[in-house]
């Protein structure tokens, strides 16, 4: 069985990202320690799913030093549970592990948000200017504009 880490920020990418049925895979999960994701802990069993800080661009030092934080522990994760391949719909709490998957060869599959139509995440553009991801999906036909090489599924929910 595949060995898959699902990661996203919390709200509307941790919906999408949840709409995957996890239970196809040996997975694990990571997402953001806020109230919006209590719900985790009452839907996943202990040991299937972990927490990394939140951060907002909107307090630029704290942000960095959360980063640096999320970084160091999402190297961790990876180490630990060792992934065949990881799946994000995003946003900046996923761009370190997409990091560190694409530097031990572990193939990382992006998933545009449908938040987004006709413009990349800030994440995405990151994610597409390092070539981080192996397989990128979006979820609007406007989207292969921005990614031709993508595949373009529809919505995930």
């Amino acid at each position: 069985m595949k060995k898959v880490l699902f990661i996203s920020s919390e709200g509307g990418h941790l919906n999408e990202l949840s709409q995957i049925d996890f239970n196809r895979y040996d997975y694990f999960l990571v997402t953001e320690k806020t109230k919006a994701t209590e719900f985790v802990a009452d839907r996943y069993p202990e040991g299937k799913f972990d927490y990394l800080k939140y951060g907002t661009r909107k307090t630029p030092i704290r942000y960095f030093f959360v980063l640096l934080s999320n970084y160091f522990k999402s190297k961790k994760i990876f180490k630990t549970f060792k992934p065949d391949v990881v799946v994000s719909t995003g946003t900046h709490t996923a761009i370190p592990m997409c990091f560190i998957a694409h530097k031990n060869k572990t193939k990382v599959v992006w998933i545009e948000t449908f938040a987004n139509r006709n413009t990349p995440t800030m994440a995405g553009k990151i994610v597409k200017r390092f070539h981080l991801a192996d397989e990128t999906i979006v979820q609007w036909k406007e989207m292969k504009d921005i990614y031709p090489n993508a595949k373009y599924l529809g919505p995930i929910f």
